[in-house]
């Protein structure tokens, strides 16, 4: 079995009597752009830190390339850091924020003024390198940070909530960029963020934390098309959750009852239920239809709200049992819905393309 470039083993933190990380392990092979994703105190950023040496771990192991960092000072471990203030010296200029690592390293003068232009040239600002930070946009600062962060090769990368004090516009642009660098330089890279759009679009794979703990890992076709729980089903995309009562399994495909009396059959069920069990139906808002497709099951809703968006639809629908479903169906041709007209309309769904998880 190939080494592992970075391994987190068993990693926990404690604060006095709260456990921020619960027995982390991971498994980080060289190259890879790695999320870690979750809601405000999931502990992603806490396992970022232990990585980085800026806080030690109760317990646990951090091992680069089969040795460990724990008992290496946090500024001797070679490791690049981005953070989400941008903490750019304000008196030096551009180039003098991107040479300062260098120097410090007490690299030859020839090589840091090649690697510095080396460093503007990847996040292309080569004609900024005489300003001071002031004078650039909070886009070109966090640039400034990352070329900085990149000049002396360090073999990892992390970065912390790096763009959420950006605009959106901004913050795709900037993500462009990383994932460009990302492409150009090969580095191993670590990243939190609480976006889930931004961790599906950079990310080779998506480590989701709840509570201290990584409920699933995997690429983003992992976490959205085969979330292991209801949590990661609910935190990755926009999904549907309709009550349900679980009546048989056969073959890895359930058959359940919902609220409203319906019998739907042929849903993906990943737990062991036993006959009767209540559950959870996820469905989608995109597998919806307007229009029945063979095999498809289906519900009676009434329209409550719906609007067009060129290639999809949006629909708030209420099920006969009161539940608000949200359906993104693609303009199929399809009569359109308005609220309140068609009381009793169908909507439509592939039972395969939902997951039942326990209640």
């Amino acid at each position: 079995m190939t080494q592992a470039f970075l391994s987190i083993r068993k990693l926990r933190k404690a604060f006095g009597a709260f456990t921020a990380v619960h027995d982390v392990t991971l498994e980080i092979p060289k190259g890879e752009f790695l999320t870690f994703l979750g809601p405000s105190g999931s502990g992603k950023s806490t396992t970022l830190y232990a990585i980085a040496g800026f806080q030690d771990p109760t317990s646990g192991d951090v091992l680069l390339q089969g040795k460990s960092l724990l008992s290496v000072p946090s500024h001797k471990r070679n490791i690049g850091m981005v953070f989400q203030r941008y903490t750019l010296f304000p008196h030096l200029s551009v180039a003098e924020n991107v040479a300062f690592p260098l120097r410090v390293r007490r690299r030859p003068e020839a090589e840091v003024k090649r690697k510095v232009a080396d460093m503007l040239s990847l996040v292309r600002l080569e004609g900024f390198a005489g300003r001071l930070p002031a004078a650039l946009s909070g886009g070109q600062q966090q640039r400034v940070a990352l070329a900085r962060a990149l000049a002396y090769d360090p073999p990892i990368l992390l970065m912390d909530e790096p763009l959420s004090a950006l605009d959106k516009k901004l913050r795709e642009e900037i993500q462009a960029e990383i994932r460009r660098i990302h492409r150009e330089t090969g580095v191993t890279i670590l990243y939190v963020t609480h976006d889930q759009e931004e961790a599906l679009h950079l990310s080779d794979r998506i480590a989701l934390f709840r509570d201290g703990r990584i409920e699933q890992i995997g690429t983003g076709e992992d976490l959205y098309l085969r979330p292991a729980t209801d949590f990661v089903a609910g935190f990755i995309g926009n999904s549907n959750f309709l009550p349900a009562e679980h009546l048989d399994t056969e073959s890895g495909t359930a058959s359940v009852r919902l609220a409203d009396g319906s019998i739907i059959k042929g849903v993906k069920a990943t737990h062991v239920f036993h006959r009767g069990q209540k559950a959870r139906l996820m469905v989608r808002p995109e597998a919806f239809r307007l229009t029945p497709l063979p095999g498809n099951a289906s519900l009676v809703v009434e329209i409550v709200d719906a609007a067009f968006f060129g290639d999809r639809r949006r629909v708030v629908a209420r099920t006969a049992s009161g539940d608000e479903i949200d359906v993104r169906p693609t303009s199929d041709g399809a009569e359109p819905c308005r609220a309140g007209i068609a009381l009793s309309r169908q909507i439509f769904f592939d039972p395969a393309s939902a997951f039942l998880f326990p209640a």
